[in-house]
C-alpha cells in the first residue's frame, strides 16, 4: 500500500514538474471544458458582468446622451462606447476572483494538485473560460450599441486592432480576478474590492468623460490610468471622438496600453502561479 501511494505522489510530482508542453495544453482543454460546464450551470455570477456594462450604456449613453458634450463636439455615445467596452473587462474581476476562491475554499484546488497534469494548466484553462465569457458579453454589449447607433468609421484593419485591444484588456483583468482569488480569502471582501476597482478605474479615467473636466491634482491620475489609455487607443482605432492629445498617455496611448497589459499580465500570471502553488502545497 505505502509503495503504491509512493508511486502515485511521484507521478503526481512528475506531472506538476514538467514544462508547459503537447500533454499540457490537452490538460487544459479537458479543465477548460470543466469551466464552460461549471459556468453553464451556474449562469447567475455572470449577470453583473453583463448588467453593469449595459445600465451604463443605456443610463448614460441613450437616456443622457443629449445632456453631456462629447470632447472635440463630437457624438458623446460614440465616444463612451469605448468606456463601455472597456468595463466588460473590469465587471468580470469580481466573479472570476470569487470562482477561484470558492474552488480554493472547497478543496478543488488540492485535488487538482493531485493528478499528475501542469499545474499552470489549471488556472490557465480558468484564464480562457473567463474570456471566452467575457468576450460573449462584450458582443451583445457591442451590439446594444449598434442598435443605439453606435457606429466604427475607418478601414478593417484598425477596427479589428480596437477591438484586439479590447480583448487583450478583458484578459488581463481575468488575470487581475484570478490573483485576487488565489490571495483574499473572504468572499464578501473580494466583491467588495471588485466593486470598488470597476468604480475607480472608470471613473478615475476618461472611459466616460474627458480628463479636462475633472480637478487639477487628479488629471495625472486619470491620464495615467491604463483604462484611459486602453480608451484613447479604441476610439483612435474606431474613428471615435477622441479628447485633446495632452501629456504623454494621450499622445502615445497604443505605446502606453502595451506597457500597462504586459507589465499586468506578467505580474498576476506570475503571482497567481506563484500563490496557487504554496496555496495547495
Amino acid at each position: 500500500m505505502s509503495t503504491a501511494t509512493s508511486d502515485t505522489a511521484t507521478v503526481a510530482e512528475q506531472g506538476v514538474s514538467r514544462p508547459y508542453g503537447r500533454d499540457s495544453v490537452t490538460e487544459t482543454w479537458a479543465l477548460l471544458g470543466r469551466r464552460l460546464r461549471h459556468l453553464r450551470r451556474a449562469p447567475g455570477r455572470l449577470v453583473g458582468v453583463v448588467l453593469n456594462p449595459l445600465v451604463m450604456l443605456l443610463a448614460i449613453g441613450y437616456l443622457f446622451k443629449n445632456a453631456i458634450v462629447a470632447p472635440q463636439g463630437g457624438d458623446y455615445q460614440a465616444y463612451l462606447m469605448a468606456g463601455i467596452a472597456i468595463q466588460v473587462g473590469l465587471a468580470g474581476i469580481g466573479p472570476t476572483a470569487i470562482s477561484v476562491a470558492l474552488d480554493l475554499r472547497a478543496g478543488l484546488m488540492d485535488r487538482f494538485r493531485s493528478l499528475p497534469i501542469t499545474r499552470a494548466s489549471v488556472l490557465v484553462a480558468h484564464a480562457i473560460g473567463d474570456l471566452i465569457v467575457g468576450l460573449g458579453v462584450l458582443v451583445v454589449v457591442l451590439l446594444v450599441g449598434v442598435g443605439l447607433g453606435w457606429r466604427v468609421h475607418g478601414r478593417l484593419l484598425t477596427i479589428c486592432g480596437g477591438f484586439a485591444v479590447i480583448a487583450g484588456f478583458i484578459l488581463a483583468m481575468v488575470w487581475v480576478g484570478i490573483m485576487l482569488g488565489m490571495t483574499v480569502k473572504n468572499i464578501e471582501s473580494i466583491d467588495s474590492i471588485g466593486a470598488l476597482v470597476l468604480v475607480l478605474c472608470t471613473f478615475l479615467s476618461n472611459a466616460v468623460f474627458s480628463v479636462s473636466s475633472m480637478p487639477a491634482w487628479l488629471r495625472p491620475v486619470a491620464q495615467w490610468n491604463p483604462v484611459s489609455a486602453v480608451a484613447d487607443t479604441c476610439r483612435r482605432l474606431w474613428g471615435n471622438p477622441v479628447p485633446e492629445a495632452r501629456g504623454f498617455p494621450a499622445e502615445h496611448p497604443l505605446l502606453v496600453v502595451a506597457l500597462w497589459l504586459g507589465a499586468l499580465l506578467l505580474g498576476t500570471v506570475w503571482l497567481s502561479l506563484r500563490r496557487f502553488r504554496t496555496a495547495t502545497a
